[in-house]
């Protein structure tokens, strides 16, 4: 009897326990059908993850209130393209307009998996016959069919630098040998156009150069191997044949050098960020003068060869007078400034496992780090149309170079650069082919992820090594494909073919989205310039999020929104740019716009 009566006097005290309990930690279903985590706040404060997401603290994974209703716990999908694309993909690139990629491997490694036609061959002039091998070292690929098409090249591409122009021409500067001088000219027009190459269109010899398009539409090239200067291109077939010279880049090489490939970004107020080794500046390109060196970046060397990965990260365009319109650098990964040198005599060490960032409009930030789930050295960097960030390839152990990596990195990682910090990072779906050294990536304008390349051998003996020459092509979905989510994803209806958005002008945008109807809260613009990928980097990738206003219902399940395009070409250089819908966290495929 007195043990039932004690029972009845605990039973209130218990059943709040359950309650409180309960409130705390419970599983809730959405109203787009996905599950998600939700946290009290009490929790939230504490720093506590609980059982979701990454297991350890430095890569917790947290949500937060405006976004509880359309998470997913789904971390992405693997799809094989391709079992052959006819060359390792040293570089890579897409072009405007069509659903085509270009893969580029190098001369130098002897022939490559695709013979060139014989029309093609026929079509070399004899002067320059010698400099044919019969062989491939370009292709176009088709992202949807995976289909090639073989392409001539002439001059040697390896290591070399690129980027998009205005007019949606490639340039391709510098390379190995021969080509250290040679810039390549590529127009996307639809299986029919080849290259043009321009022998002695540099001043110097551009080898392990990093290049980016200017407000003007020009190119400036930075660096190389033992270039301590810079030089710009002008219009096809033109350069300044000028060289200016920078002892900044002298003064980053080491004894393992570890400053080649710089990471060279457009600031928003006209100046360029250049990063090499652990250091960086901010020169001016129309007087020509560094006006600023930022603080040093502690723990390692972050350039090739112990090559980091990095992005300037989404540009916020909401408000449409700003003072100054923030650009913030991350910089994630790297290695030991004597990776290398021990990595030769067969001694791996851990790559860096830091991200650090700072906000390089702000004279008086400093960099502020934090862990990522894993150590990576020669990983690549995605900006994704929601404005979070994929790292993804490269190794934990060793350098970028031949055989001089351990340990690939299997697991891709997004960050979301909004979140606070120890909830940054969630680690995604592992992929089950290793992408070392010479391997590459980018956006396509689905959405989805191109992954290709991988530890190039010469003569491409697949076989010789540990982690073998890569010529399977691969596609990865992250997690805004969860089928779960398929209700929120917009479809651009306005086509924008032989249209040009102005600087500073409105246009608009009609999209289909299966829902009655759409509150301006959960939608967002953003506009991306594809980048040129190679050796784990990135260059000329942009993200800009647009300011947006007049949401209009245009009937079923139609809609319109009005966008602000970019201010000036400061903050967009002129060109081409894939142009998405984001609601809810997931975005359209995206529409190609040129902006000029």
């Amino acid at each position: 009897m007195s043990f039932l009566l004690k029972a009845l006097f605990l039973l209130p005290f218990l059943l709040w326990m359950f309650y409180a309990t309960l409130q705390q930690y419970v599983w809730q279903p959405q109203t787009n059908h996905s599950w998600a985590l939700k946290y009290s706040h009490d929790t939230i404060a504490d720093g506590g993850c609980g059982g979701y997401g990454n297991h350890s603290d430095d890569s917790c994974y947290e949500i937060e209130s405006e976004d509880v209703e359309y998470e997913t716990t789904y971390r992405g999908r693997w799809e094989l393209a391709s079992e052959n694309s006819g060359l390792t993909a040293m570089h890579m690139f897409i072009f405007p307009n069509t659903n085509k990629a270009i893969m580029l491997d190098a001369v130098a490694l002897g022939p490559s998996k695709t013979r060139l036609p014989l029309e093609i061959y026929r079509r070399i002039p004899d002067s320059k016959k010698k400099y044919a091998d019969f062989w491939a070292h370009a292709v176009e690929y088709d992202i949807d069919t995976a289909t090639i098409r073989p392409l001539m090249i002439l001059t040697d591409t390896w290591s070399s630098s690129g980027g998009l122009s205005a007019n949606g021409t490639v340039l391709i500067s510098g390379g190995w040998s021969g080509g250290g001088k040679t810039v390549r000219y590529l127009s996307g027009c639809y299986d029919t156009c080849d290259w043009k190459e321009r022998r002695r269109a540099l001043s110097g010899k551009r080898w392990y150069s990093t290049q980016h398009i200017l407000p003007d539409g020009s190119f400036i090239v930075v660096g190389g191997r033992r270039m301590f200067n810079y030089e710009y291109l002008l219009t096809e077939g033109n350069s300044e044949k000028k060289i200016y010279e920078l002892p900044f880049l002298h003064e980053t090489t080491d004894p393992g050098e570890n400053n080649l490939y710089p990471f060279v970004f457009l600031s928003t107020d006209g100046n360029l960020f250049i990063f090499a080794n652990n250091r960086s500046i901010l020169l001016n390109p129309t007087v020509n003068k560094i006006i600023r060196e930022l603080p040093a970046l502690p723990g390692g060397s972050r350039n090739y060869p112990a090559s980091a990965t990095s992005a300037l990260l989404p540009i916020k365009l909401h408000d449409p007078n700003p003072d100054v319109i923030q650009a913030e650098v991350l910089i994630c990964g790297g290695a030991k400034s004597e990776a290398a040198s021990l990595a030769v005599k067969g001694v791996f060490v851990n790559a860096l496992q830091d991200c650090a960032r700072i906000d390089i409009t702000n004279p008086m930030d400093t960099w502020h780090k934090e862990m990522m789930p894993s150590p990576r050295v020669m990983g690549d960097m995605l900006l994704l149309p929601t404005g979070d960030v994929l790292i993804i390839n490269g190794a934990k152990k060793g350098t970028a170079g031949w055989n001089v990596a351990y340990g690939p990195n299997m697991i891709p990682v997004l960050y979301k650069p909004d979140r606070p910090e120890r909830r940054r990072f969630m680690e995604l779906t592992a992929t089950v082919r290793p992408r070392t050294c010479h391997s590459t990536s980018t956006l396509l304008p689905n959405g989805n992820i191109l992954v290709a390349g991988s530890n190039p051998s010469y003569r491409y003996n697949v076989n010789d090594s540990k982690y073998p020459t890569e010529l399977r092509v691969e596609k990865f979905y992250p997690p805004y494909f969860d089928q779960s989510l398929i209700s929120n994803r917009p479809f651009i209806i306005s086509t924008f073919n032989n249209k040009m958005i102005k600087y500073g002008k409105k246009f608009v945008i009609k999209f289909k989205l299966k829902r009655l109807e759409v509150s301006a809260v959960d939608l967002k613009v953003t506009m991306y310039a594809p980048p040129f990928t190679t050796h784990g980097i990135s260059m000329g990738q942009r993200l800009l999020i647009l300011s947006t206003d007049g949401l209009i219902d245009e009937g079923p399940e139609m809609f319109k929104v009005s966008v602000m395009a970019p201010p000036t070409a400061t903050i967009a250089p002129p060109g081409y740019y894939l142009v998405f819908v984001v609601h809810s966290l997931v975005p359209s495929p995206g529409a190609w716009v040129q902006i000029g």
